[in-house]
């Protein structure tokens, strides 16, 4: 009787997981109070590929807000974007 349950909830599943992967996201950058203003800047425009200006509007966002919303997109668009900013020691997340 498990069994049965187990297989009718699985396209339940399937469906959690694309819709985690499909929908709209936003990939924010925290602030750390560590990294320069430069350093930022620079990154985010090597890194999200992002004009200088964007990124400098973004950079005084973090400093002063808390955090900025950089790019949106789904999750798997959104993930390498993460990982290069926390590879460059930034703090990021996806929402």
């Amino acid at each position: 009787m498990a069994e049965k349950h187990f297989i009718e909830n699985k396209p339940e599943l399937e469906q959690t997981i694309e819709e985690k992967t499909s929908k709209d996201r936003f990939l924010i950058l925290h602030n750390d109070e560590v990294h320069t203003f430069d350093y930022v800047i620079e990154t985010l425009i090597k890194v999200c590929e992002l004009e200088p200006v964007q990124a400098e509007q973004c950079t005084y966002l973090v400093h002063y807000k808390g955090k900025c919303d950089v790019k949106k997109g789904n999750y798997t668009y959104l993930k390498p974007y993460k990982q290069g900013l926390i590879d460059k020691g930034l703090q990021a997340t996806i929402d």
